[in-house]
């Protein structure tokens, strides 16, 4: 990790307000840059949602008081231990890292949020990241989120950010975020870590409501094997530095604006994750439509995109589609009339009037099962709802990254 990376993300734009380090703390690995640091600037606002694992590691807990007593100054995320599990020891380890960067920054323990990704279940090597912590106050600069984006990564593939700016009324917004996630992907909150920022001035309960919306439309419609982490964390900050009046209307032009930006930004990151789900070749959009409630959409989606016997089948690029009806069959929905269902992939009719559709052939079905982007449409004949979860296939690699993933 010290050497030039092998994969560059697209530029991501600073953040005025922002600045971030990534240093070498040795919490898991040597010569791996394995501690961030994001500074931000006083006056900052932070919005943030935390996963509802009732496991949920010590870093959550502490950073969930945290936000709750004051406007973070800091985000601390460390890589290769995920802190959780571990008690009150755990807890204990996680405040020492917190005021060791509050005596080192000269600010109140309580202005910091620390983030932990790893190993579960393992003491956290405190003294390693408070040992660490003057390189990364040393090393904070505007440009570095390249950086963090490497490192914040535990199995993931390659790092994922996005970043692009927007006008509102001749003033100019940058938004830019990363993430990390590869498996034990089904946030019910938000992905496994996301940090993004906008110097946008944005009242503190709008930008929570949005981060809240933003969050269910994007990371709480992705998973990769059904797996809640113990350690999901989603944070939003506005820093004010764009020189804006504080944005506190709900349906103004900028809230607006700031709504759809934020829209953008979590999808894309919530896509990216999917992309590179552990061992993941395919690409694929469940969506359910004529639902009688978003609930049972969501539901249904949400049944077939787990099944490991319909994951299976896409990276076999095998039109299984009795596993689709199957999975769709046990999915809860009260009532289901199976003679109004139909089932597609892509633009393939493949089940029509609960049964094959007349017209379909297997090497229609094979060749969608090719491709590396497929949509699976469920449409129940039953309302006018619909929702749609983004997944991926199960491979060889997924069962050989997992079995590995301690060594």
């Amino acid at each position: 990790m010290t050497d030039a990376p092998p994969f560059a993300l697209a530029e991501l734009y600073p953040v005025p307000g922002i600045r971030c380090a990534t240093v070498e703390a040795g919490v898991r690995y040597q010569n791996r840059r394995d501690l961030v640091l994001f500074e931000l600037a006083e006056g900052t606002h932070t919005a943030a949602v935390f996963t509802r694992n009732a496991f949920c590691a010590a870093p959550v807990q502490l950073a969930r008081r945290h936000i709750e007593s004051d406007q973070p100054r800091f985000w601390l995320i460390n890589t290769g231990n995920a802190n959780a599990g571990t008690g009150a020891h755990g807890l204990s380890q996680c405040r020492h890292t917190c005021n060791a960067l509050a005596q080192a920054a000269s600010v109140p323990e309580w202005t910091i949020l620390p983030f932990s990704t790893g190993v579960i279940g393992e003491a956290l090597p405190a003294e390693r990241i408070a040992a660490a912590i003057p390189a990364a106050l040393q090393g904070l600069k505007t440009d570095g989120w390249q950086d963090a984006a490497w490192g914040i990564m535990t199995s993931d593939s390659k790092p994922k950010g996005v970043s692009f700016q927007i006008e509102v009324a001749g003033t100019r917004y940058t938004f830019t975020g990363i993430a990390k996630g590869a498996g034990m992907i089904r946030p019910n909150m938000a992905t496994m870590l996301a940090f993004v920022a906008t110097d946008m001035a944005v009242e503190p309960s709008l930008l929570q409501a949005i981060l809240h919306e933003a969050v269910e439309k994007s990371f709480n419609r992705i998973t990769v094997d059904g797996d809640t982490s113990t350690n999901d964390s989603c944070v939003l900050a506005a820093t004010g530095a764009a020189g804006n009046a504080l944005v506190s209307e709900r349906h103004s032009e900028l809230a607006v604006a700031l709504a759809t930006a934020v829209d953008r930004v979590m999808l894309d990151l919530a896509q990216q994750i999917v992309r590179d789900g552990e061992g993941a070749t395919k690409f694929i959009t469940v969506q359910v439509e004529d639902g009688a409630s978003i609930e049972e959409c969501c539901e249904a989606a949400y049944t077939v995109a787990h099944s490991p016997l319909v994951k299976t089948a896409f990276f076999a690029s095998d039109p299984n589609w009795g596993r689709i009806l199957a999975a769709l069959g046990r999915s809860g929905i009260a009532d289901l009339d199976v003679n109004k269902v139909e089932v597609w992939l892509n633009d393939v009719r493949v089940c029509w009037l609960g049964g094959l559709d007349p017209s379909y052939q297997e090497s229609m079905g094979a060749e969608v099962m090719k491709q590396k982007d497929i949509l699976v449409r469920l449409v129940l004949g039953r309302g006018p709802y619909l929702d749609r979860v983004y997944t991926c296939d199960f491979s060889y690699d997924y069962v050989k990254i997992n079995a590995e993933y301690r060594s």
